[in-house]
């Protein structure tokens, strides 16, 4: 998908003849992690500039919606879990972007004449540690949940034993992408380069909340 997949669609717009191409990959891609996952969303983006030399990329951070399996799915845990574990120590960087705003600055970029081969990280108003996110969540629900932290090695045995399942709850590359500070860097072009204010994660919390 991230590779092989994605160089082939690139393929195919460079000789059909279309004049621009975006290609979604996440911040923190690196060709040289020893995550597979994320060597491999790294390897996409080499692979996809390769085919098509003015390719855009598009880096967001963990993305949320009001129906999402990230917000949602942490809001419906904290409801039903009055002791959370978390992932390490909670220390972890996150800046989540809306998914709406990111879609949004997709066009945009695709709009821009100046925008051949620029790569594009956007993330969130606001930067939390994955604790923070948490206690974020849970004061904007009115819940008070006990958080524990639990070490990643424990968290990829479980999700090696989750994968043997259908369909896992848990995978041994979300445990790895959880490893990994995904934040924008300023020094990258952003939501602000295309005119964009990003939502917040706790002003669309409350439309999901109002919903319910």
């Amino acid at each position: 998908m991230h590779v092989e997949a994605a160089q082939r669609l690139a393929d195919q717009a460079r000789r059909a003849g279309v004049e621009r191409l975006a290609h979604v990959s996440g911040i923190g891609s690196d060709a040289g992690s020893s995550s597979l996952y994320i060597r491999k969303r790294g390897e996409g983006e080499l692979a996809v500039r390769a085919a098509f030399a003015d390719a855009i990329l598009i880096r967001p951070a963990v993305m949320f919606g009001t129906d999402d399996s990230f917000l949602t799915a942490i809001l419906k845990l904290l409801r039903q879990l009055p002791i959370y574990p978390m992932f390490g120590r909670g220390l972890t960087r996150l800046q989540p972007a809306y998914v709406e705003d990111v879609a949004e600055a997709i066009a945009g970029a695709l709009d821009r004449k100046d925008a051949h081969a620029i790569t594009f990280e956007f993330g969130g108003p606001r930067g939390y540690s994955y604790e923070e996110l948490l206690r974020v969540i849970a004061h904007e629900a009115s819940l008070k949940p006990m958080f524990v932290p639990v070490p990643f090695a424990v968290w990829r045995t479980l999700a090696w034993f989750a994968e043997m399942l259908p369909s896992p709850p848990i995978t041994r590359n979300q445990v790895e992408l959880m490893q990994v500070d995904t934040v924008w860097s300023p020094e990258m072009s952003g939501f602000e380069d295309l005119g964009i204010s990003p939502r917040s994660v706790e002003e669309i919390l409350q439309e999901i909340l109002r919903d319910q």
